[in-house]
């Protein structure tokens, strides 16, 4: 379980395939508080320590986690946003987040609104947003603006700009969507 408040950016220092699967190796300054099997969101995707050398760690993605996320697009230098699983006596800074990508969206447009950046995505998914309730974005827990079919748009301080990976997001970029669990189960129930 995750906040959707990103702790900080870590960077890929390794990619190496093995079969289906592909271990990424990750530099963060917060390593050497990891431990073997402990799950991290990478760009909102939770996926399990399973190596710790130095100040790097690797994770495994498997395909179904390759398929459903933007992970296969990384390369050696990709910034992540990163934040380790949340502390159940802690406050709830962002929402609900499970580290469970539903889908990826790519930017359709990225506006500078002089002091914050307005961000547009499209998606393909039968997935709702509404206005100004929660999406997870890259990993990022976000108000939504501009609530549409299969497109929404969130606004973004310069402190998120600055610390998450936002600030390399441009017209094309794919990013990781997990829609807000409490939305998802009343869609389900109103379809039964």
């Amino acid at each position: 379980m995750f906040t959707g408040i990103i702790e900080q950016l870590g960077v890929v220092k390794g990619i190496e395939k093995e079969g289906e699967n592909i271990h990424f190796t990750l530099q963060s300054s917060f390593t050497d508080e990891l431990k073997i099997d402990q799950s991290v969101a990478h760009n909102g995707c939770c996926l399990t320590v399973v190596n710790i050398e130095g100040d790097l760690y690797t994770v495994t993605a498997i395909q179904e986690t390759l398929n459903k996320t933007n992970l296969g697009d990384w390369e050696i230098g990709t910034k992540v946003n990163l934040e380790r699983c949340m502390v159940m006596n802690g406050r709830l800074d962002g929402h609900i987040v499970q580290g469970h990508v539903d889908t990826t969206a790519e930017c359709i447009s990225v506006e500078d609104q002089d002091g914050s950046w307005k961000y547009t995505f499209k998606y393909d998914s039968d997935d709702v947003t509404v206005e100004k309730g929660s999406v997870t974005i890259n990993g990022t827990s976000l108000t939504v603006v501009d609530s549409k079919q299969n497109q929404f748009s969130v606004c973004i301080i310069p402190f998120t700009y600055e610390h998450t990976n936002f600030h390399t997001l441009k017209s094309g970029s794919k990013v990781n969507l997990e829609f807000d669990i409490i939305g998802k189960y009343v869609a389900k129930l109103i379809q039964k």
